[in-house]
């Protein structure tokens, strides 16, 4: 009997009751390991390891740039065979998973090895940045069975690259709603059980709205209500689906697909009982200090700020093109910002599923966004709360129909979301990260406007609407929302 990958995942976490006590082995092994002895022709990327133990706790402003210096290398280090590059014997998938035999070459479109660097993609117009369509990632189901090799559709989904701008806020928005969605539904659960009647109740945080939830006096969930996220309301804001949790979720994940690179607190002993999992000869490859260091780089990029344009005519052809984007109804999903009580950013945190480490399971820390110099220029509101202008919900949507459906065209589902299923897309950022869509096919912000459909369909209709001036205005608008060097 194949048992569902949820069921998998679940038995990760219970079938390893001492995993608390292997990554404090980890962590005493990472922190004794020695630097490796290199010359100054070194053709290892990997200087030295990045101690956990030295960034722990609250860190203060000379430690948290020291840990996003480290993590700025590693992002844009060209990963060597020397430092662990390829995984002969292990494949892709996010579960580790053991091929049946070694693939022909290192490097390849579909399952990867695709790139040597993390900037190898990302870096549209800078590093961290975007990626042009010869930068598409081809991804499979992704959890056990992802030794693929074909670019067909029935197998593979092909991707364009996201930015990585305003990161860290995103996932801060992605825990406090996740933590108000749960809280709703804990707190149903009491008044249920205390009245001994069913209660529905509306899933709302940061004013987006998640359908609602049924529950019943026995501790029953109906989940048919919910919308927009997964039914254990957890919202993961990362790829084009919203699969992801985490930073650091995805940092493992990519590193793993995307270069071989494997991280100890997924592919070394506790989980696989070996050192060296994928059987390149080369142990140990990324550590737990190494993770956060590319986690606390990504989450301390600054958030694309809207630019204000030199030209005149430009500043008053945006000013007319906002408006007409509020009366199309696109900030129904492409919100102007969300609220955000707290810019301290914990590492690990709170919501991972096994294979990421979690609070309390390693070197936690806390990185205070507060202390970087992007920071001042975030607006607050009448509560106090960062406005973060992401132009976005964090929430999934339909996003085509039998008419349009060029945004809704994968065959194969990914993490049980349906194929015409995906995230919203933060519009901050938009005016530098062309192509667009999820394959990055489209040239023009107009050709994907006129590709809504589904439960966009209403505003994009309202587009088709527009005047050819006003859609030029709406255009000149959307050209502020750029990435600045």
């Amino acid at each position: 009997m194949k048992l569902p990958t949820t069921f998998l995942t679940a038995c990760m976490v219970l079938s390893f009751p001492g995993s608390l006590a292997l990554i404090q082995t980890a962590m005493a092994d990472e922190a004794q390991t020695p630097a490796p002895s290199l010359t100054p022709w070194s053709e290892r990327a990997l200087l030295q390891p990045v101690l956990s133990t030295d960034y722990a706790g609250r860190l203060d402003r000379d430690k948290l740039m020291e840990l996003i210096s480290a993590g700025d290398h590693l992002f844009n280090a060209r990963f060597t065979s020397l430092d662990g590059v390829g995984r002969p014997m292990a494949t892709q998938a996010i579960v580790p998973t053991k091929r049946k035999r070694a693939p022909r070459s290192g490097f390849s479109r579909t399952a990867g090895l695709d790139a040597n660097a993390c900037a190898s993609c990302h870096n549209v117009p800078v590093s961290g940045g975007a990626g042009d369509f010869s930068a598409n990632v081809f991804v499979s189901e992704g959890f056990q069975h992802a030794d693929f090799d074909t670019v067909d559709p029935q197998f593979s989904n092909e991707r364009n690259t996201n930015h990585l701008f305003g990161a860290g806020l995103v996932e801060l928005l992605a825990r406090e709603m996740s933590r108000d969605l749960q809280a709703i539904r804990t707190q149903a659960l009491m008044e249920a059980r205390s009245t001994g009647k069913p209660l529905s109740v509306v899933l709302n945080s940061k004013g987006i709205h998640f359908g609602t939830l049924s529950v019943m006096p026995d501790g029953r969930v109906d989940p048919e209500g919910i919308e927009g996220v997964d039914h254990d309301l957890v919202i993961r804001p990362f790829t084009h689906k919203g699969v992801m949790t985490s930073l650091r979720q995805f940092t493992i994940n990519a590193l793993n697909q995307h270069h071989g690179m494997q991280a100890v607190e997924r592919f070394g002993p506790r989980w696989t009982g070996e050192n060296d999992h994928d059987e390149d000869g080369v142990e140990n490859e990324i550590g737990i200090g190494d993770v956060s260091a590319l986690v606390a780089w990504q989450a301390s990029l600054a958030p694309p700020f809207p630019t204000q344009p030199d030209d005149i005519d430009w500043q008053a052809a945006a000013s007319a093109g906002q408006k007409h984007f509020t009366e199309a109804g696109c900030v129904d999903c492409h919100k102007l910002y969300l609220p955000l009580e707290s810019l301290d950013f914990a590492d690990p945190g709170p919501l991972d599923a096994a294979g990421t480490l979690r609070t309390g399971e390693g070197s936690d820390a806390i990185y205070d966004l507060q202390l970087l110099d992007w920071a001042s220029q975030l607006e607050r509101d009448e509560n106090g709360d960062v406005m973060v202008p992401l132009f976005g919900d964090l929430k999934r949507h339909v996003i085509a129909d039998q008419q349009l459906s060029a945004l809704g065209n994968e065959l194969l589902s990914q993490r049980f979301v349906e194929r015409n299923v995906f995230m919203t897309s933060e519009l901050w950022g938009v005016a530098s990260t062309a192509p667009y869509g999820h394959r990055g096919d489209m040239t023009t912000l107009s050709e994907v406007i006129h590709a809504h459909g589904g439960a966009a369909r209403t505003s994009r209709d309202a587009w088709q609407a527009m005047s050819n001036r006003q859609q030029s205005e709406l255009i000149a608008w959307l050209k502020t929302l750029a990435i600045e060097p």
